[in-house]
């Protein structure tokens, strides 16, 4: 039972058609991930164009996954990017989206019994 996510959208955006669903729910397992990794890596390195690419790249993926607290959150993280802002201003938020995508990922591993690769 979905707790940590929301698929209405992926439904409504595929015709209920659950292969397209599974697709997409492989690529979010995934490529976020991954995504998120860059983001952190831009912060630490202070290379705001860098997070900045990945957080926008990542930011549909998150609303139409449910994830609306951690989409508030790389909104966040978009504008700290814009205004080149200091690395301890946006750590915690990172940490916040990280912690609801992996519980995410948890939960739908579980729920749809997908392997990452």
């Amino acid at each position: 039972m979905a707790l940590k996510y929301n698929l209405s959208k992926v439904y409504a955006l595929s015709d209920n058609d659950s292969e397209f669903v599974n697709e997409i729910l492989r690529l979010f397992v995934t490529e976020v991930p991954e995504d998120l990794k860059q983001i952190k890596e831009g912060i630490k390195k202070k290379d705001h164009k860098h997070a900045y690419s990945y957080a926008h790249k990542i930011k549909p993926t998150l609303d139409l996954m449910g994830l609306n607290v951690a989409f508030e959150e790389i909104l966040q993280v978009e504008a700290w990017t814009k205004a080149e802002g200091k690395k301890k201003e946006i750590i915690e938020t990172f940490k916040s989206i990280k912690k609801q995508v992996n519980d995410a990922i948890k939960e739908i591993k579980k729920d749809f019994d997908i392997n990452q690769g």
